[in-house]
């Protein structure tokens, strides 16, 4: 027990101790007790790290928060924390840009007088004030959130209690249609006293003007029509006819004109009874290796304007028949004489094409007056004639034997018409083009023919079926306006408006043979006809710069080149007989025969 007393006055002697410490403030301590402690002094404490100046971090720390608040630059590419709605929608502003003359950087250019910012607005929200800023000089503010969100004249804003053009009361509406009809009657009371009735009646008078307020072409006219005119009862006639005819069937013609033909040779019966379109008896081929033709042998001229097409005659190419842009067909004589034989006038405007039948004692003829023809080659005769009110491009016969009667023309409203020329009538129409049908060319033994188009297409048919058996249009290709057969009749040649020659097969798949292309001339823009030599082993052509381009079919390098016109050379056609013989025609009015040696 004397051991438990004597320790708990040790602990009160112990917090006695501790209590002036704890308050440094009392300077007073006792120090009567003999068993008490020595005092204790505190000292300062000492830190071994070296000492940092934290003002930098400060700073950087207050201008985060500011750049947290601050919109962002829109040349700034990255951007270290999350912006705010507020931040990305700010107005920009700030320095000027030191190289750039109004201050903004190109970069920040987009419009010709600096940065216009995008808004988001109805258009009609805008039309709508717009109209009312105009009509009532105020406005809404789409920048004001708060207060006051109107621009403009305020004075008319209260007036007019904030409407817009767009939602004026009925009431007022009203209002205003009663004030505007006592205007007219007070001006209508007014112009009674002091107007002549003359004047009233006269368009080219105010009196007139201020009656008839309401413009002539708003809406229907009031009161009865006077009587027409002459010149309208003949138009309102015409426009029924046609009207009439339409619903009928009946397509509009071409244009009449009548039929003549001058011969010009000697007699148009020899001695012996044959007449003078028959072919010399010793007209054979020498060769049939064809060579390219170097001279000039002879020019036929007897157009007053450029020629568009030429035909040999048949088989034996004694005879050459022209067409020409001053609306006449001529035939000139190769082997004899070598004049003009005979003309042909039936059209009145340029002759496009031109076709003999296999026989060549006929041949067709288009012309830009629409028409198509059908010619007596010895007579000049006019057998029959076609029309369907639409300029026909080409004109071609079949070529089976038993159907010399089956005429096919290609035409400017993207159809391709097929007449029976016995009975007259049209027997089918092909019609899926999607532009005027410039090309018609039969294959496959002739139950098949291929048309080329404006539509920059080839196209399929089976004759007599007016429907595509195969479509040809790649994005690469342009229109082909001449289209010929190779004689070994598995190729066609077709000219490509884009300065080149392309070729496709004619078995089922008509693909491009890829490597076989034949280039160097000018022909984009002209109908340039391509043609074959009778062996197959070159190609020729016309171009825009009056030349004739030969190539060689294997290897499609240029053979040569001959100089044949002054401008355009637009035909060109191989003898079918004289293998070095080669006839061209421009748009000078020339035919030019060309020879070998």
């Amino acid at each position: 027990m004397d051991l438990l007393q004597s320790y708990g006055d040790d602990m009160d002697d112990d917090q006695q101790l501790q209590e002036p410490l704890r308050n440094p403030s009392s300077t007073a301590y006792d120090h009567s007790s003999p068993d008490s402690s020595p005092i204790r002094i505190s000292l300062p404490t000492k830190s071994a790290a070296p000492k940092v100046d934290d003002t930098a971090l400060a700073l950087t720390v207050a201008g985060a928060n500011r750049a947290l608040t601050k919109p962002l630059d829109p040349t700034q590419r990255v951007v270290a924390y999350n912006p705010t709605y507020d931040q990305l929608w700010a107005p920009i502003y700030g320095p000027a840009h030191p190289y750039a003359k109004d201050g903004l950087a190109q970069g920040m250019r987009n419009h010709k007088l600096g940065f216009v910012e995008n808004a988001a607005i109805e258009p009609f929200v805008f039309d709508e004030q717009y109209n009312t800023f105009h009509k009532f000089g105020y406005a809404a503010d789409p920048s004001a959130s708060e207060g006051n969100n109107y621009v403009g004249d305020l004075d008319k804003l209260k007036e007019t209690d904030g409407i817009s053009v767009y939602n004026i009361p009925q009431h007022e509406q009203k209002k205003r249609k009663i004030e505007k009809k006592k205007e007219r009657e007070e001006d209508g009371d007014g112009d009674d006293d002091v107007v002549d009735g003359t004047e009233v009646e006269n368009p080219a008078s105010e009196a007139w003007l201020l009656k008839n307020r309401k413009s002539p072409w708003a809406g229907k006219k009031e009161g009865l029509q006077g009587e027409l005119t002459e010149d309208q009862k003949k138009y309102a006639d015409e426009y029924s006819k046609k009207k009439e005819e339409e619903k009928s069937g009946n397509r509009e013609k071409g244009e009449v004109v009548t039929d003549k033909s001058t011969f010009h040779g000697k007699e148009e019966k020899d001695y012996q009874g044959r007449s003078w379109i028959a072919p010399p008896k010793d007209a054979k081929a020498s060769n049939d290796h064809c060579y390219i033709p170097k001279r000039l042998v002879h020019t036929w001229s007897g157009h007053t304007k450029g020629v568009s097409a030429i035909r040999f005659f048949p088989k034996h190419g004694h005879l050459i028949l022209s067409a020409g842009m001053d609306t006449k067909v001529k035939i000139w004589d190769v082997f004899n004489s070598g004049k003009c034989m005979r003309t042909y006038i039936g059209h009145s405007k340029a002759v496009r094409d031109i076709w003999f039948c296999n026989d060549g004692t006929k041949f067709l003829t288009a012309g830009y007056d629409k028409n198509i023809k059908y010619w007596d080659t010895e007579t000049g005769q006019v057998i029959s004639a076609f029309s369907t009110g639409k300029v026909p491009y080409v004109v071609r016969l079949n070529p089976d034997e038993d159907k010399q009667n089956v005429l096919l023309a290609g035409m400017s409203d993207k159809k391709i018409v097929q007449w029976d020329m016995n009975t007259g009538q049209i027997t089918q129409e092909y019609d899926q083009h999607l532009g005027a049908v410039n090309t018609i060319t039969f294959v496959d033994n002739n139950r098949r023919f291929v048309t080329s188009s404006d539509d920059k297409s080839l196209r399929v048919w089976e004759f007599g079926i007016p429907v595509v058996v195969k479509y040809i249009s790649e994005p690469h290709m342009h229109s082909m306006p001449s289209i010929s057969l190779h004689p070994n009749t598995n190729w066609l040649a077709a000219q490509s408006l884009d300065n080149q020659i392309l070729i496709y097969s004619t078995r089922e798949r008509f693909q491009l043979n890829k490597k076989k292309r034949f280039a160097g001339h000018i022909a984009a823009g002209y109908a340039c006809q391509v043609n074959f030599s009778p062996d197959g082993r070159f190609v020729m052509s016309g171009d825009g710069e009056g030349k004739c381009w030969f190539w060689d079919w294997k290897s499609c390098k240029v053979f040569r080149t001959l100089k044949c016109h002054e401008g355009v050379c637009i035909g060109c056609e191989w003898h079918p007989l004289e293998q070095s013989k080669v006839a061209t025609c421009g748009w000078d009015g020339l035919i030019k025969y060309w020879y070998e040696i």
